[in-house]
């Protein structure tokens, strides 16, 4: 019990390392019209904050490591799945009889909710914690029981650099003994919009319209809301 509340915590407290990140600049949809944002140092040449900022969450969060996909391609972490695009991220193992499943099964409705914007507009990424362990054979296997779609693409790799990614988005805890133990990990997904700098967190067993709802938020920075339609209502 104590490691089930402990969980659910540190679930809407531990993705914080990209939080300060957002706050850094303006984005561009939040500034007047025709406004530029500040060059640095004044010269025509030189990169703007905007772009000082960006660099430097890939440098610190985002690490370029090469990954398998499930259907055995590789792939730049940063350069192939998150540069440019609006993102999901979350971790899994296949021969998890705990959080994984249920927080992939939830994703798999949030991805039906999505819709056609999973593969467009949106990409849903799952790395495994256990590479070692996770083949691409299994990871192919894992998706195919939950029924992912186009669009939604599990990951492994080498240990070390699914190690690099996995803290650089800030899936980890604090205390040492607890973050080796891979059973313990937070079901958290991690999802954001790369080119704005505009990350959030919420928990995957979440009601998977609320976690629909926030990835969505991403693709509608014009705060017209989300394309998520509600149910009809029972007359």
């Amino acid at each position: 019990m104590a490691d089930l509340m402990r969980r659910r915590i540190l679930s809407w407290t531990a993705m914080a390392p990209l939080a300060w990140a957002a706050a850094a600049v303006t984005p561009p949809w939040a500034r007047p019209h025709g406004a530029r944002a500040e060059t640095h140092g004044g010269s025509a040449g030189s990169p703007t904050v905007s772009e000082l900022a960006r660099q430097r969450i890939q440098r610190l969060h985002l690490p370029n490591v090469p990954l398998l996909t499930h259907e055995g391609r590789r792939v730049m972490f940063y350069d192939d799945l998150i540069k440019n695009k609006v993102v999901s991220l979350n971790f899994f193992f296949a021969n998890c009889h705990e959080i994984c499943p249920t927080v992939t099964a939830n994703l798999a409705k949030v991805q039906r909710l999505l819709g056609a914007d999973v593969g467009t507009k949106i990409f849903m990424y799952s790395f495994t914690l256990k590479p070692e362990e996770d083949d691409v054979r299994a990871i192919s296997h894992y998706r195919e029981m939950f029924q992912a779609k186009p669009g939604w693409t599990f990951l492994t790799g080498k240990p070390e650099d699914l190690e690099k990614v996995r803290k650089g988005i800030g899936f980890s805890y604090p205390d040492p003994a607890i973050d080796k133990d891979k059973t313990q990990h937070i079901g958290n997904v991690r999802y954001g919009n790369e080119p704005l700098m505009l990350w959030g967190a919420c928990p995957g067993m979440a009601h998977p319209r609320f976690v629909a709802e926030s990835i969505s938020w991403m693709i509608h920075l014009d705060r017209s809301g989300p394309g998520i339609k509600s149910p009809p209502q029972a007359s």
